[in-house]
């Protein structure tokens, strides 16, 4: 068909930015964590690199409109590199007052403020702690505001399906992700895709989150906007050719860890009790159980671990999972696996304590509780993954050096790993390494306590070999024979080869060396877990400025790296920023005797990069003076 020019409407011209964060705000009952979710796969689709934090409240359902039942999730999408989900907003998607009053602080002065009028009543903004309306009396004069009562439009947009009132409103998300799509240059095929195989059984809800999406794109194509607001385009970023996906932190966690167990060829069991940010771990793992993975949730934390302990014991790769409370209960079956010598994977994803503490918030304070938490002398194995995509890697690693040098693995994430996501290159699973486990077979001098001489490790005989019938447990183990001894010679013999063991395990690891700069010089800021990406792209900005400035990010925790001491020592300062009050700091002074100092931030939010620049912008024209 022919389109004459004067029957043609030519679309307004798209800005080009360079990267974009936005972030959607609602009560809970809002779906923001879908909408974000969505709009991540759409921007993944479109070529962006990007990074997400999903931000939950605390409180399982707060009363409704209340700051305290805030949801959040925030998205930078760039046409470049990209490692954290950004510092301010420069959009702020508001589904009601209490959104507005958690999060008009953070949008960057000039930004885009989406609000739905349509919650703004009398009551929603005495709930919030308002006086008065925001959006009338100049408080948020200071950004671009695009007010639009999205409750009634998402109504009139699905009125012709059939649904009642509550069920019709449920779908004003999708209305607001439908306007987003417009504003950025999104497609809706995938998010529509998506909406027909969740609802496949109640197709009328299907039709009306559909009809709410094409609603809210078509509002954006038709029209007429405030001054100021209008459409934008980001570039596609230019990736390293390959196939990606987006991937969470336990998503990849969960995936390395059956990765671990078949490059090992051994089946998995994990054992678990239900804890945020952990307890997604065991929903990805249930669905594996093609790959040979049994999955248990326990009646308890304690439980969790012992079955994992006795699925080491049987020649299974043992995992739990869990975050700071649960390790303080597993402690003692922690014990029991590092005094039987069994290769037993501990998944701690950290969050805010201590107690409940900040159950949906992200911290970095189990370090020590890692390290040393035990009652006796009992080493075990630390390693922190860096990005969500590292946690794959990471997992595997905990694996390995587990059924190598049977020894419980301690793997630290948190919660800002844990659901944040990036785009993940699929990787080649045919370039991984196996590492295949030798059960022991041969009955003649056997004792479960006959140790390899290189790595330390004792030999893992699977109950029931004719032969090798065998008894392990907590109370200490003499040397020579595996059998129970009191013997106190024997006991700090036991106590150092245990020792020894792990410590030698530095030899099988990288040689400490710089992420980000030169070898020496005079700062160099240590970092750990998932401070990786915020300390990066701060010291890249540092370096552009003309900063003599590095990065290490430390993955072994225990034991630290060979040569390490010597590269803190390489420079004038060293700087170690942690979402904690200074626990890698306190290792590295007891460690290396170097006056490393602490950046601590402990607010359950990551750290941002401009306060990183800043902070060390500081302390260089300190030093200066």
């Amino acid at each position: 068909m022919k389109t004459t020019a004067a029957a043609r409407v030519e679309p307004s011209p798209r800005e080009t930015l360079d990267s974009v964060v936005i972030r959607f705000a609602g009560d809970s009952g809002d779906g923001m964590q879908l909408t974000g979710s969505q709009f991540t796969t759409a921007t993944a689709d479109a070529g962006n690199d990007l990074a997400t934090f999903p931000d939950f409240p605390a409180e399982i359902r707060a009363p409704a409109g209340t700051t305290y039942g805030v949801s959040g999730y925030q998205i930078q999408f760039a046409s470049h590199d990209v490692l954290t989900p950004g510092d301010t907003p420069d959009v702020l998607v508001a589904m009601n007052p209490a959104a507005l009053k958690v999060n008009s602080e953070v949008l960057k002065p000039g930004g885009l403020l989406v609000v739905n009028t349509g919650a703004f009543s009398t009551n929603n903004l005495k709930k919030a702690g308002y006086d008065s309306n925001p959006l009338e009396d100049g408080s948020m004069d200071r950004f671009r505001i695009l007010s639009l009562d999205i409750n009634k439009m998402t109504l009139d947009a699905v009125k012709d399906v059939g649904l009642g009132a509550k069920e019709s409103n449920r779908c004003k998300n999708m209305w607001t992700l439908g306007l987003m799509y417009w504003l950025f240059g999104r497609e809706r095929d995938q998010t529509v895709a998506w909406l027909k195989h969740k609802f496949a059984k109640n197709p009328k809800v299907a039709e009306a989150n559909i009809a709410a999406l094409n609603a809210g794109h078509i509002y954006g194509e038709n029209a007429e906007l405030p001054h100021g607001i209008h459409a934008y385009e980001v570039p596609a970023a230019h990736l390293t050719p390959g196939e990606y996906r987006n991937v969470s932190g336990n998503e990849a966690t969960a995936w390395g860890l059956v990765t671990g167990a078949q490059l090992a060829g051994l089946k998995m069991m994990y054992g678990s009790y239900p804890i945020t940010p952990a307890s997604s771990l065991l929903h990805q793992l249930a669905r594996l159980k093609h790959f040979g993975v049994t999955t248990f949730q326990a009646e308890d934390e304690i439980a969790a671990v012992a079955a994992a302990v006795g699925a080491s014991f049987s020649g299974s790769v043992g995992v739990t999972g869990t975050s700071g409370p649960g390790i303080a209960l597993k402690s003692e079956a922690i014990g029991l696996a590092i005094a039987a010598e069994l290769p037993l994977v501990i998944i701690n994803v950290q969050r805010g304590g201590p107690s409940t503490g900040l159950p949906t918030k992200t911290e970095q304070s189990d370090l020590f509780q890692a390290v040393v938490g035990r009652n006796g002398d009992a080493p075990l194995v630390v390693l922190a993954a860096a990005t969500p995509g590292d946690c794959y890697y990471m997992a595997i690693e905990a694996v390995r050096m587990a059924v190598k040098y049977m020894t419980p693995v301690i793997l630290l994430t948190d919660g800002y790993l844990a659901n944040s996501a990036e785009p993940w290159p699929l990787p080649d699973l045919d370039a991984l390494q196996p590492f295949p486990v030798q059960f022991h077979r041969d009955p003649e001098g056997f004792h479960p306590f006959l140790r390899d001489e290189q790595t330390h490790a004792r030999v893992w005989a699977v109950p029931g070999t004719p032969g090798l019938e065998h008894r392990i447990g907590g109370l200490e183990k003499d040397r020579t024979t595996g059998h129970i001894s009191y013997d106190p010679h024997n006991h700090h013999r036991m106590t150092k080869i245990r020792h020894q063991k792990v410590a030698g395990i530095a030899r099988d690891i990288e040689r400490a060396k710089v992420d980000q700069g030169e070898g020496e010089g005079d700062l160099l800021v240590v970092g750990w877990g998932s401070t990786y990406g915020a300390i990066s792209q701060a010291v890249e900005v540092l370096r552009e400025r003309g900063h003599d400035v590095s990065h290490l990010h430390l993955r072994n925790i225990w034991p630290l790296p060979e040569g390490l001491g010597d590269l803190l020592r390489s420079f004038n300062s060293v700087l170690v920023p942690e979402l904690n009050f200074g626990q890698l700091t306190m290792l590295l002074r007891a460690e290396f005797l170097v006056p490393a100092e602490s950046l601590t931030r402990v607010t359950g939010q990551p750290f941002r990069v401009a306060g990183l620049v800043e902070a060390v912008e500081e302390r260089l024209q300190r030093s200066a003076e």
